[in-house]
């Protein structure tokens, strides 16, 4: 992956980076498959005022909870329906006013009706990059995989489509018709375009778009971990660009963490073993991209090394503290506000390693662990307990709602639902294979998953 230690800062028109998937998903993108009848879009817009049934950024809102607050306790899980489309879906299903929106890595974003998943508007806005033209690399084609954000000023959901070259290009839709109103280049400008994935999820905040990169799966080639960023309307482009000679990738799924106006991101490995360079951190941006304020373990060297580093999870908001995951069993308990710098962690706890995002109610933090989800709980001081240890093989990216963590298997194509208190199997379903750090969306009395075919939708029996 990639991470060194943020000690510059570089606010730019433009910035270099790269999305690490040396930790992407595994499996090849589905085939296409026979798609729904296009419906009708609906003929007015979402309200400016989100509806507490949307869910219209990576893990519901930009503090990344992962919760449903209103979502009912659902018993027996079952299938509800499943949509067929044009490719795999690794970003997380988005809810805005009435539709499912989803983006493929055959570049096409679609909105579905959620009760049965028909195709109310569809737009390819280009052919996705072959994989067998990629440096390395394990998603085949490569399109459309970070996941979306809305904006509900403009009405607009963002997207990032890579087509062949490496180009990347963002997108803005207007959600209630598909019709295409922004389209801007953010291709990070340090390292070659083709080396940067583009997997972490995109941050709408104060009329900007935040895009985060790092690198393909084995770590190739020439990148550099950047966050892009341009607004709404598609101007005012800026970048931050990790000082390191190479790597330090922002790739995971979950992207940033809004805290108090500004973001959040984790950074994984760099190149330097010798002199810190920004990599292997947790690094605090502000609105221009300004880095404010990082931590890094004090072990950063030796994560480079091995790349056992940051940036498989996400930064936690808890209270006062900042829970930080890592690839390694340990985990870090930050100061929000004041992240410490080097070896400047308030504890840290031997919990498990983690990749994709995590979710968090009343001070109870569900991680996605490589051995089966987890809760933990941090307390006054700062110091970290284990609630309960689920005994599912489910590592996919937790989400919660109805007092139940739903958390996903994807490489059995499993849906759990676990008992929020304890942990314990409530109930589970089917849903098809899905793509690495799956991750839940809860809206209403439905459960809607990326698979390697669409998207999935559960209810309750």
């Amino acid at each position: 992956m990639s991470a060194r230690r943020t000690t510059t800062l570089l606010v730019s028109m433009i910035t270099a980076s790269a999305l690490v998937a040396g930790c992407s998903g595994s499996q090849p993108a589905g085939p296409t498959s026979t798609q729904p009848p296009i419906t009708p879009p609906p003929t007015t817009a979402p309200s400016a005022a989100t509806p507490t049934a949307d869910w219209p950024t990576y893990h519901h809102d930009n503090a990344r909870t992962g919760l449903a607050a209103n979502f009912p306790s659902l018993g027996s899980l079952r299938q509800k329906w499943h949509a067929n489309l044009d490719g795999a879906v690794y970003g997380q299903p988005l809810v805005v006013g009435g539709m499912i929106l989803a983006a493929t890595e055959n570049d096409s974003v679609y909105a579905l009706d959620p009760a049965a998943g028909q195709v109310r508007w569809r737009e390819h806005v280009g052919p996705p990059q072959p994989g067998e033209q990629l440096p390395c690399g394990n998603i085949s084609p490569l399109g459309i995989t970070g996941t979306m954000a809305y904006d509900q000023v403009t009405g607009r959901v963002f997207a990032v489509a890579e087509t062949p070259g490496g180009e990347h290009t963002l997108y803005g839709f207007d959600v209630r018709t598909g019709h295409v109103d922004v389209r801007v280049n953010v291709d990070p400008p340090r390292g070659s375009r083709i080396a940067h994935q583009q997997r972490g999820a995109l941050t709408v905040l104060n009329g900007r778009v935040y895009v985060p990169y790092g690198a393909l799966a084995g770590d190739c080639a020439d990148y550099v971990g950047t966050v892009m960023s341009v607004t709404t309307s598609g101007s005012g482009k800026l970048g931050y660009t990790i000082p390191t000679p190479r790597q330090g990738g922002i790739w995971g799924p979950a992207g940033g963490t809004v805290y108090h106006g500004n973001i959040l991101y984790e950074v994984g490995n760099g190149s330097s073993t010798s002199k810190f360079d920004g990599s292997d951190s947790v690094i605090e941006l502000s609105p221009t991209l300004s880095r404010v304020d990082f931590f890094a373990p004090a072990t950063w060297a030796d994560d480079n090394a091995t790349d056992l580093s940051l940036g498989s999870s996400n930064p936690t908001l808890v209270g006062p503290w900042v829970w930080v995951g890592t690839k390694r069993p340990t985990g870090f308990v930050l100061r929000a506000g004041n992240l410490g710098g080097i070896g400047g962690e308030v504890s840290k706890a031997d919990v498990c390693p983690s990749f994709g995002g995590t979710s968090v109610r009343n001070g109870v933090v569900y991680l996605p662990c490589t051995d089966g989800p987890r809760a933990i709980s941090i307390d006054s001081s700062g110091h970290v307990s284990i609630r309960w240890h689920a005994s599912v093989p489910a590592t996919g990216a937790p989400t919660i709602g109805g007092g139940a963590v739903f958390v996903p298997d994807y490489d059995k194509g499993t849906l759990y639902a676990l008992d929020q208190r304890t942990g314990q199997v409530r109930s589970q379903a089917d849903v098809g294979q899905m793509p690495h750090f799956a991750s839940p969306t809860l809206s209403g009395s439905t459960v809607y998953i990326g698979t390697l075919h669409g998207v999935a939708a559960v209810g309750g029996a």
